[in-house]
């Protein structure tokens, strides 16, 4: 039966997760004057490398089976930070779902509205947002505190930058937020030592 991508995570918590934001930036120094010119290009993306806690083989087959599932660099999966599941904003208990404000938006901002009227701190720096939903799932790092205006409205500064448009009234997660990754390398291996205890680490970046 062929897999239909992307899988979601064996439910034992990691040890270690690892992220990386990468830019593309390009830097250009004279050798005369150490001036620089910079110029930034449109990649950004995240990276993580994940360290599982020591298991016994009931545990760690599963976790090995998983990533034997992934073929290399062909499957996807869904990955969010572990320790920010839940926002520090208001938007932790609120049972409103925002929703995007307008179509055509790439960028850094992102408008939203569907908000609670005129809410201070309804997400704060640090907090993550999600777009889509499995295989189109991407997930968004919120850079400054949102306060919703009279309106309910919003404008979100975002790493990284939204790279498709979702539509109007495309609804934007705030909880769980996940997006969309694979791994870095062809190669899976796991360590096993004389107690039968299992290492197991990998790598991963954002399917793009």
């Amino acid at each position: 039966m062929a897999e239909s991508y992307p899988l979601a995570m064996p439910d034992t918590s990691v040890a270690r997760i690892r992220l990386v934001a990468r830019n593309a930036i390009a830097v250009s120094t004279s050798p005369f004057t150490y001036s620089q010119q910079i110029y930034r290009h449109q990649g950004q993306s995240f990276e993580a490398d994940i360290t599982l806690p020591a298991m016994k083989r009931e545990d760690a087959e599963v976790w090995v089976a998983w990533l034997l599932r992934m073929r290399g660099r062909f499957g996807t999966f869904l990955l969010g930070d572990p320790a920010n599941a839940t926002p520090r904003g208001s938007a932790a208990t609120d049972a409103g779902i925002p929703v995007v404000a307008g179509a055509s938006q790439t960028g850094d901002e992102l408008a939203i509205d569907g908000l609670p009227l005129s809410t201070t701190g309804y997400l704060k720096a640090g907090d993550y947002i999600q777009l889509g939903s499995g295989a189109t799932a991407t997930l968004h790092k919120v850079l400054q505190d949102v306060d919703s205006d009279g309106t309910g409205a919003a404008t979100l500064n975002l790493f990284p930058a939204v790279r498709i448009s979702p539509a109007n009234n495309a609804p934007v997660t705030v909880t769980n937020c996940k997006g969309v990754f694979r791994l870095n390398a062809n190669e899976t291996s796991w360590d096993i030592n004389e107690a039968t205890v299992y290492g197991i680490t990998f790598g991963a970046v954002e399917a793009l």
